[in-house]
């Protein structure tokens, strides 16, 4: 499950066996966040419930580039709270999510071994 509502979070990992932990550079967070907010100015984004058109204001980039501060230390805290039992990846990269991907893929004959 997607999200990053710290009120839900123990609630999701409780029902988790695998968590992703998505760790990318402010600036790489902050890009995207412009990027999307360009991309699909005033529209709902296909990924979004209708209704939520795409914006951007200060606050929610203030809260990206202060996130690695203000919020990552709660989230890794969490997750090594659940390590004994649910499996963290933690990917900081988009070298490290493609090859992480690319490990689910299942063999080109089809099997699963």
């Amino acid at each position: 499950m997607d999200g990053n509502f710290g009120g839900t979070m123990e609630i999701r990992l409780a029902g988790c066996d695998t968590a992703i932990f998505l760790d990318l550079p402010r600036h790489v967070c902050a890009w995207r966040v412009f990027k999307r907010a360009v991309s699909y100015y005033g529209e709902t984004r296909p990924d979004l419930a209708d209704g939520c058109p795409e914006r951007i204001d200060l606050p929610f980039l203030k809260w990206v580039w202060d996130f690695p501060k203000r919020s990552r230390p709660t989230v890794v805290q969490r997750l090594e709270r659940v390590a004994d039992r649910v499996k963290i990846v933690t990917l900081r990269s988009d070298r490290e999510k493609e090859k992480f991907l690319a490990s689910l893929q299942l063999p080109k004959n089809g099997n699963q071994h």
